[in-house]
């Protein structure tokens, strides 16, 4: 499929990820995240983002990737996602943030069904950029029905 849309590219451990420009507000050093009780694992908790409380997704432990140490070069992408027709703010953390960019060719390939380490129903296709592989996530499936109620009470208080 071609695809001429930008990208924001992120790195979790060694795959290079990305999400559509037009979704990310903003991204920003990492910050303490107020913990929230009974929370899902992957869901930190909460941070204050010019007086707005917005919940933080570990998307490590979405993914199922084994946890890592925050570093100088970790941040969070406030995303504007849509899910099962509710607008969602979140913020999503990252190793590191590499890049707006388009894709070569724009072309996006269909999702691997195997070989993979995460859900490939949470990625829209697959792009190059050089010699690397970018996975583009569907946030509206990454994010699920299931998760509206977890995530759109905090940012409501």
């Amino acid at each position: 499929m071609t695809d001429t849309s930008q990208y924001v590219t992120l790195g979790i451990d060694d795959e290079v990820f990305a999400v559509p420009v037009e979704r990310v507000q903003e991204i920003l050093d990492v910050r303490p995240v107020a913990r929230l009780p009974h929370a899902p694992p992957y869901l930190m908790g909460m941070i204050d983002v010019r007086g707005r409380g917005v919940p933080v997704i570990d998307l490590r432990a979405k993914l199922g990737f084994p946890p890592s140490e925050e570093t100088s070069s970790s941040r969070i992408l406030v995303l504007e996602v849509t899910v099962g027709g509710h607008d969602l703010v979140l913020g999503l953390t990252a190793d590191r943030v590499f890049e707006v960019t388009g894709l070569d060719g724009g072309v996006l390939e269909p999702p691997p069904e195997i070989g993979v380490r995460w859900r490939s129903d949470f990625i829209t296709g697959v792009g190059r950029r050089g010699e690397s592989f970018v996975i583009v996530f569907d946030l509206s499936r990454l994010f699920g029905v299931e998760d509206v109620p977890l995530l759109a009470r905090p940012a409501a208080a």
